[in-house]
């Protein structure tokens, strides 16, 4: 005989915002759509004021007295303050807690895998809870434990810190990791310009260089004859 399905019955969720005829008081405090206070009316009053400019009224404090209600369209409001949830949702971010189980004689090729899974956590932004189990006589040796889990934290460095020092809870010590804070780049403001090379006046073809001063003057050969000759 198959099971009959059973149905939930549980009612959907409602808004609780009271809204226009939901709002059921005597008297409310009015703002007005422009954010103006109105001051103290009638339920309907206030309803008629904002049937008139085709807005809901909207009760945004039950708790005072009277309360108050605003003039304003509820569709857009509620649609904006979903948009704003919904942002907010997207930017926020959510940090997972992996754990990571070692004993203190673990082998070398099992340590390089489970190092391997701790590095992929750090990189996807995780915490890592790493736990080393004791056993038996183990428990006498708890040092073992501790290097072990500095020598992981060093290996790891890079990408994660150590957000929790090695803490032993009865046959298991614990250590967190949280992965490092990634540093924004340095804006290109701050990036000093390279000195431009000094460019000397270009001269016209016309100009001609100064004379320099080490040179004889020009002497006429025809006065030079006639000074002998005399």
């Amino acid at each position: 005989m198959p099971i009959p399905r059973r149905f939930d019955r549980t009612p959907p969720e409602r808004d609780s915002t009271r809204v226009n005829e939901r709002i059921r008081v005597a008297e409310v405090r009015l703002v007005g759509d422009d954010g103006e206070q109105i001051g103290v009316l009638k339920r309907d009053d206030a309803l008629e004021y904002a049937r008139e400019r085709d807005l809901d009224l909207v009760e945004v404090a039950a708790d005072a007295k009277p309360p108050v209600c605003r003039v304003l369209d509820y569709s857009k409001y509620k649609y904006e303050q979903e948009q704003k949830a919904k942002a907010a949702r997207k930017h926020q971010q959510q940090i997972n807690v992996r754990e990571i189980k070692l004993r203190p004689k673990i082998a070398t090729h099992d340590y390089e895998t489970k190092k391997g899974h701790v590095e992929r956590f750090l990189r996807g932004q995780d915490k890592v809870k790493v736990t080393i189990m004791f056993r038996g006589r183990e428990q006498s040796h708890p040092e073992r434990g501790r290097d072990l889990l500095k020598r992981l934290a060093d290996d790891v460095a890079e990408l994660g810190t150590v957000e929790q020092r090695p803490l032993q809870e009865g046959r298991n010590m614990h250590m967190l990791l949280g992965p490092v804070k990634q540093k924004a780049d340095a804006p290109e403001s701050e990036a000093k310009p390279k000195p431009e090379p000094e460019r000397k006046p270009a001269t016209s073809a016309d100009e001609k260089p100064p004379a320099s001063t080490d040179q004889k003057p020009a002497v006429d050969p025809e006065r030079q004859q006639a000074a002998k000759s005399a």
